[in-house]
């Protein structure tokens, strides 16, 4: 009887160290599948010069803008999305909407299949625990007045839809130009983060800055009161703006400015040019310094040089090694 009953503890213990073997040869992917960046991070909010998660720890995040809707709305899809997320380590996608360029939202295209893209894209976003910007993309406007009804609207309505998400972000002004003020932008901020904030209390607002976006230790000077979880945006692009643009964040910063590069390229400022990745990496090294979140141009096939695609790619998710540009490279090897 002794005989039998070691036979039958040795059997039981070999088993239970199979099962042990077993769980610690699983796939980490399975295990950290679940933890998806929202789930891991919750509510973001904004704390002095930084971006914090629910629990009061600085976030950088890494994101992906798409190009235009109003011209590649084959990139909004959950499959793409989750490859960044999954391949990339991208935690946050941003849906630029044009407002003046082709098809764009003030001038002429269908408002209603653009808001169903928006509505569409921050969806796949959320069910894949990803943040997302609402991006009401001026350019040629340049003075973001010019349509400020419309964004008054547009933004009631999406505050409205998404006050109640923990993962929205809107940027009311993508890149002021042509000689708008800082007092101009400020007084059209103003009036539109009043408005988001009827509904929304919590998400946070990023408010572009002069020359497209660049000016931010201008900004500094005079920033926005009365309002919490506001963000201010510096856009680059490494082949055209170097060690001078870091030195205007970093003023930025040390006034007390919460800045969030909600754009950036490694080619020129056109989009198109050379590629410069040592400057690249010298911006990496100086937004993760800071705690900078940084969001890169842009998820399409356009047959220029800041695409993340190469112009011969079809395929709008899922995407391979091959598919990529050398921007598309690079930046899939960011860490």
């Amino acid at each position: 009887m002794k005989k039998n009953k070691t036979i039958r503890m040795l059997r039981i213990l070999c088993a239970m160290l199979c099962c042990i073997y077993l769980v610690g040869t699983l796939p980490v992917a399975n295990v950290s599948a679940a933890s998806t960046p929202v789930k891991k991070n919750g509510r973001l909010s904004v704390k002095g010069t930084r971006l914090v998660n629910s629990q009061g720890r600085a976030v950088v995040l890494k994101g992906v803008s798409t190009h235009g809707i109003n011209w590649f709305p084959q990139y909004v899809n959950k499959a793409a999305f989750k490859t960044l997320r999954d391949s990339w380590g991208v935690n946050c996608i941003r849906l630029a909407m044009y407002t003046e360029e082709y098809n764009g939202y003030c001038s002429g295209g269908n408002q209603a299949e653009l808001r169903k893209l928006i509505n569409n894209g921050v969806k796949y976003a959320t069910e894949l625990g990803m943040y997302v910007i609402i991006d009401w993309h001026i350019l040629s406007d340049g003075n973001p007045v010019k349509n400020k009804k419309q964004a008054m609207s547009f933004f009631k309505y999406m505050a409205k839809k998404y006050k109640n998400q923990n993962n929205i972000f809107y940027e009311i002004c993508n890149e002021p130009n042509g000689g708008t003020s800082w007092n101009m932008i400020k007084s059209y901020a103003s009036s539109v983060i009043k408005t988001i904030r009827k509904y929304d209390k919590k998400n946070i607002i990023l408010v572009g800055t002069p020359t497209w976006s660049q000016d931010v230790d201008v900004a500094a000077d005079s920033p926005i009161k009365g309002y919490s979880n506001i963000m201010y945006t510096f856009h680059f692009y490494t082949a055209t703006h170097g060690d001078s643009y870091r030195q205007k964040v970093q003023a930025a910063i040390q006034k007390g400015l919460p800045v969030f590069v909600s754009e950036f390229g490694i080619s020129e400022s056109s989009g198109n040019g050379r590629i410069d990745k040592n400057e690249a990496n010298k911006w990496m090294q100086f937004l993760k310094k800071n705690k900078i979140s940084y969001v890169c141009w842009s998820l399409c096939n356009k047959n220029e040089s800041c695409s993340l695609l190469k112009s011969s790619c079809n395929r709008t998710g899922n995407f391979k090694k091959s598919d990529l540009s050398q921007a598309g490279l690079w930046y899939k090897s960011v860490k």
